[in-house]
């Protein structure tokens, strides 16, 4: 088990170069067969951070928390984008931000400070999210093994435009932490009824410097630089709002 955990750290290490910041969207089973399943890969990711890389997973739970069960609970509400986002999610020493929906976890020096604002934000990708301080600190992106579609950082790029398929309505949600007063807050939530997400679009907007693949196991792996994908992402979707969805 150790030699495969020593693969995937040596994949990434070599896939980031210098970097000190990055997210991570992933499927495990694009990997191939992983010893020790999800939790090998964590084990991976944490021995990143002993390196002082801050590691970043989306552990979002749009699909739990709704607006007929609108209660996130910090410490138990599951992430439902992925099997290695819900194993770092249960992990020691991860840190998650504050959101109903679109919650961030991390992994390392500058967890705590990446995810610590996140609630002052009113939608899900807002200007004190770990996603917008990905690009403040010109971060990486990873893809292990699921293509270029799931990217959430995106959707910080379409909240400054706001095109019409974004949002839907406001919903207030019950707040819960382990040991601490529940609350409840208001959030404008995200809607995309009747259009396909197809941010693989980037890909065409981007060049060698800023968009480079390898291998992480079997996986496919595609790595971005936030701050270029931010920027090239802003002007095309001011050139046309709908650049980076399709009709359902």
């Amino acid at each position: 088990m150790y030699d495969v955990q020593l693969k995937i750290e040596d994949s990434i290490v070599h896939l980031i170069g210098n970097s000190k910041l990055i997210l991570i969207h992933s499927s495990l089973s694009s990997m191939g067969f992983v010893q020790g399943g999800a939790e090998s890969v964590v084990e991976a990711l944490k021995s990143l951070s002993k390196r002082g890389i801050t590691v970043m997973m989306p552990a979002l739970s749009y699909r739990s928390v709704t607006r007929l069960s609108p209660i996130f609970d910090h410490e138990k509400t599951p992430s439902n984008v992925g099997a290695i986002s819900e194993a770092f999610r249960r992990s020691r020493g991860v840190v998650r931000s504050v959101h109903p929906t679109h919650s961030v976890c991390a992994m390392g020096p500058l967890a705590e400070e990446l995810t610590a604002d996140h609630h002052m934000d009113r939608t899900p990708v807002g200007l004190y999210s770990p996603f917008r301080k990905l690009v403040e600190r010109d971060g990486l992106v990873l893809f292990i093994g699921c293509g270029l579609r799931p990217n959430t950082l995106m959707h910080g790029v379409e909240e400054i435009v706001e095109p019409p398929y974004l949002f839907g309505p406001e919903v207030e949600y019950t707040i819960v932490f382990r040991g601490r007063p529940e609350y409840r807050r208001s959030y404008l939530t995200h809607d995309f009824k009747g259009y396909v997400q197809r941010y693989d679009r980037i890909a065409s907007l981007l060049g060698e410097e800023d968009l480079w693949k390898g291998r992480v196991l079997e996986a496919e792996t595609f790595v971005l630089r936030a701050g270029a994908l931010w920027s090239a992402a802003l002007e095309e979707l001011r050139r046309d709002e709908f650049a980076f969805v399709d009709r359902e």
